[in-house]
């Protein structure tokens, strides 16, 4: 891949990190650096994966947690695996109950959102499938982070206050009481550089390490799971826990300019990023700070993400397939749509026929590309008592609507926003990517797919790069280092512009590419965020 690795002009001015023996690139160094500590120890990428993601649960609670979901692309002996960890929603949930509850959409947060969590099946899968250490040995880092604390680095620190601000003044029934015992036990947010512990955590984390994560599915934890639903009215049961299993399933790609873009198929949006691809795959890309460029792309985006949002549910349920969504025929079809001026986007018909993400890499080929989420920050706020496990609130995503794709049904999975990326060329592995963060993702998997392939960008001029993110119809926001005159001459073709001057929004990613010829790993990491490439 010819990559530029002199400086990018609108960068931060940071370079590239190069590593011949491994790497870890996450959003927290503390987990970084676990990682690799387990690639030291005898591990290879999947171990420093799982060593990692469980770190985060602790050094990262405002945007991932034990009873979370994830989703992981997984490179060994050269071939890709996919495992989606996403869980459905209870057996005994369906529209008529929620309503009769009081509600004409699921709720944000509380126990009605809860979907079967999926993260201690993904650490326990990933690791009997293709881990080279026990699991006990691989989330010892994270146990002893939990156990012994850790100072809060200053992003993790702003988002928590944030967060303890907001639930201040929303949690107020007794159900949430365990997450201000948790995340808040001196009756504040931790401040940056303060030291926070939770035994609850290490405890839980420990007990899935020595059964492999059936005492969260089968036992100990199932039952204290299974008992706080039952005492606060929710839906989430032991069985529901119990028939759950992490699937294995076949990546989706589409060949973009040479090079084929890797994403786990539905019910995550990565399809969203390969649809918005393979439009643009139809135009002549010359230049990227260019109107022209920007145009094509946020049109692409706003047309595959209308169809993605009307289409993407469980596989099981979908009413046109992966293929149908992906085929060149419907790429041609919405990219005819695109003009001088911006679109309100509507779904096309197809022919018939808050979040953390982690990259990590060995001297062995290996790679990972994973993502694990509880979903708007720490999730639906509810936390099982002394277990530090804050469950996910992905059920608010579904639709009270019966005719709508993404409807609620009992067992159902969700439309999901978490994606990890991949990418190959001529059948070897380049390597991981991703970015995370809601409705972002799959913008931010395009933007950072054409600085590499169109731009020849290195990874982490690809990350710096400012970016766009379309919000709806044709709202787009833009990061204050955008460039003016491309923003203004947007606007003048009908884009409603507006600039942010909080970064957040737009996305935290990881990105390790792999010279085929050397085996030399060249990563980025994100300055959105308190990012981090730990390497050897």
């Amino acid at each position: 891949m010819n990559l530029d690795y002199l400086n990018y002009p609108y960068a931060s001015q940071r370079m590239a990190t190069f590593a011949k023996n491994g790497m870890v690139a996450t959003s927290q160094p503390l987990a970084a650096q676990a990682g690799l500590d387990i690639l030291k120890k005898g591990g290879n990428a999947i171990d420093a994966a799982i060593a990692t993601a469980a770190t985060l649960t602790v050094v990262e609670p405002t945007s991932n947690g034990i009873g979370g979901d994830a989703f992981a692309l997984v490179w060994v002996k050269g071939e890709l695996h996919g495992l989606n960890a996403s869980g459905p929603a209870p057996k005994s949930i369906s529209i008529d109950a929620v309503k009769a509850k009081g509600h004409e959409e699921v709720p944000t947060f509380g126990l009605l959102p809860v979907t079967v969590p999926g993260v201690p099946s993904a650490w326990a899968e990933l690791s009997r499938r293709f881990g080279k250490l026990p699991l006990t040995e691989v989330l010892k880092p994270a146990i002893q982070y939990a156990e012994e604390g850790y100072p809060l680095s200053p992003v993790l620190a702003k988002y928590w206050k944030g967060a303890y601000k907001k639930y201040k003044e929303i949690f107020t029934t007794p159900e949430y009481k365990s997450w201000f015992d948790t995340f808040a036990p001196e009756g504040r947010a931790p401040e940056i550089g303060e030291v926070w512990r939770s035994e609850g955590h290490a405890n839980t984390l420990r007990s899935i390490a020595e059964t492999n994560a059936e005492s969260f599915y089968t036992g100990e934890l199932a039952d204290k799971i299974d008992a706080f639903f039952k005492e606060h009215g929710g839906f989430l049961s032991k069985e529901d826990l119990a028939d759950y299993k992490p699937e294995w399933v076949q990546p989706i790609s589409v060949n973009y300019r040479g090079y084929d873009v890797w994403e786990i198929p539905p019910n995550g949006q990565g399809i969203v990023a390969l649809m918005a691809l393979n439009i643009l795959n139809g135009f002549d890309i010359k230049e990227k700070e260019s109107v022209e460029t920007y145009h094509k792309q946020i049109e692409a985006m706003k047309l595959a993400f209308s169809d993605g949002k009307k289409y993407v549910t469980d596989p099981e349920k979908m009413s046109v397939t992966a293929a149908q969504l992906l085929s060149e025929e419907f790429a041609a079809q919405r990219r005819s749509l695109i003009g001088e001026e911006a679109l309100t986007p509507e779904p096309g018909t197809p022919p018939r026929g808050g979040t953390v993400y982690l990259a990590a890499a060995d001297s062995e080929g290996n790679m990972i590309s994973y993502i694990q989420s509880n979903y708007m920050g720490f999730g639906s706020g509810i936390v099982i008592p002394g277990t530090g496990i804050a469950l996910q609130n992905r059920g608010h995503d579904f639709s009270l609507d019966p005719a709508h794709e993404n409807a609620l049904e009992p067992g159902k999975k969700t439309y999901h926003t978490i994606i990890p990326g991949f990418l190959t060329k001529d059948g070897e592995a380049v390597g991981p990517f991703g970015v995370m963060g809601g409705y972002m993702q799959p913008q931010g998997h395009a933007q950072v797919i054409m600085n590499t392939i169109d731009f020849h960008l290195n990874p982490q001029a690809a990350l710096d790069s400012p970016r766009w993110q379309w919000i709806e119809g044709k709202k787009i926001v833009v990061e204050p280092n955008f460039p003016t005159h491309v923003a203004q001459a947007l606007a003048r073709r009908g884009h409603q512009i507006q600039v942010a001057l909080d970064g957040g929004s737009f996305g935290r990613g990881q990105i390790i590419w792999r010279d085929p010829r050397t085996g030399v790993l060249a990563g980025g990491t994100e300055a959105r965020t308190d990012g981090s490439i730990a390497s050897w």
